[in-house]
């Protein structure tokens, strides 16, 4: 152990601070994942997402930790080293939704960060402060300020140095494409795809693992990596899981073939009937969106220029079938789709687009549990429409 984290106490944890303060207790929670009891390891493991990665943030203490998370991965007697991967390329990237479906823009992000770095605190302060105040209406504005509320200088930097950090580390993750746990190679399978500077070493990588695996969902997180890494030579190999009878490698290829701008019919089928009923998943996880392949591919169709009426009307066939906190992102998936923009004030129900009313019908006719959600509320309050589900039925002519 104390040769695999060498260097873990010459870190100042103390003078580092994470979501609760000092992270001075990160090198035991380190120490912990190692330790013989599974309740001991998931509690440290618990308080690991809870401290360094809160709700998806990172802090300075966050890529200070990546290295040694990244040691104890490789390591073969480190129990559940896929939860350590998944971890940190959550440290990496914060949200994975937020990046997908076309990938990190890493180059514009570094830009951000570099005119972060030049401005002014009070500058910037003051232009955040005139955006809000440009809102269109009130509803436009509420929006812009709980944006403007998560907006912090320090914080972004803490991000992109846990983004580096993984960077740094990327050798080992793609050394553990070839491990003998599927579990271990699905998530090394699911982190270099959200690194496009690596692109020309990790795509080579992938395409070997994809010449070799037999796990679907191996497959599956590596076909999307490639695809987020533009890996366009690796179209031909795409088109023959496409055309293959696995349900997860024929979806995971037809996501990466539209990422790489390819929109035969097959490929949009694909992802329509999965957005109605997508595959099971048996064993090792398919990562990406948090393993909601119907969202996923939902979000896929949606970035499209123009996609076909039948992919519009498989979202919100899709979108029917949700519930509870699936819900949410599915409308508003649907809500960008239909509608484009909020319309403000909002139109009459019977001048609305045939596609519009239909969005407006399937959101109104969500079960209950759907509407408890304050999530689902506050995407329809930043579309203009009616966030009471009696209101809603009402403005959709619904009984």
């Amino acid at each position: 152990m104390d040769e695999l984290l060498a260097g873990l106490d010459d870190v100042d944890w103390a003078g580092l601070g994470h979501a609760y303060g000092s992270a001075d207790d990160v090198p035991d929670l380190l120490r912990t994942l190692q330790a013989p009891g599974q309740e001991d390891r998931q509690d440290a493991l618990h308080m690991l997402y809870a401290s360094i990665y809160h709700q998806g943030s990172r802090y300075p203490a966050s890529g200070a930790a990546v290295p040694f998370l990244l040691a104890l991965a490789a390591d073969p007697a480190t129990p559940d080293r896929d939860d350590l991967l998944y971890l940190a390329a959550g440290m990496a990237i914060g949200f994975d939704e937020s990046h997908l479906p076309s990938g990190v823009d890493i180059a514009g992000w570094r830009r951000e960060v570099a005119r972060l770095r030049a401005a002014d605190p009070a500058d910037e302060e003051r232009r955040l402060d005139a955006w809000v105040e440009e809102a269109a209406d009130p509803a436009e504005r509420s929006s812009r300020r709980r944006h403007r509320e998560l907006v912090d200088a320090g914080y972004l930097l803490a991000e992109l140095a846990a983004y580096d950090a993984v960077r740094s580390g990327l050798p080992v993750v793609r050394a553990l494409l070839t491990d003998a746990d599927a579990h271990v190679r699905a998530a090394a399978a699911y982190a270099v795809g959200w690194f496009p500077e690596e692109a020309a070493a990790s795509l080579p990588v992938l395409q070997a693992l994809l010449a070799a695996e037999t796990d679907p969902a191996v497959t599956a997180n590596a076909l999307v990596s490639a695809g987020l890494l533009d890996g366009r030579d690796l179209i031909p190999r795409l088109r023959e899981h496409l055309a293959g009878t696995e349900p997860l490698p024929r979806w995971a290829a037809a996501i990466a073939l539209l990422r790489l701008d390819v929109t035969d019919p097959s490929v949009i089928a694909e992802l329509a009937a999965t957005t109605v009923t997508p595959p099971e998943m048996p064993g090792p996880p398919v990562a990406f969106m948090n393993g909601d392949l119907r969202l996923y591919s939902a979000a896929a169709i949606g970035a499209m220029a123009e996609p076909p009426d039948q992919a519009v009307g498989a979202v919100l066939d899709g979108l029917s079938r949700t519930s509870d906190d699936a819900s949410f992102p599915m409308t508003a998936t649907a809500l960008r789709l239909t509608f484009g923009e909020p319309s403000r004030p909002l139109p009459p129900y019977a001048s609305l687009t045939p596609a519009q009313q239909r969005t407006v019908r399937v959101i109104a006719e969500l079960p209950h549990d759907s509407w408890q959600w304050g999530n689902l509320l506050e995407v329809l309050r930043d579309w203009g429409l009616p966030n009471d589900r009696d209101e809603c039925r009402a403005y959709a002519g619904l009984a």
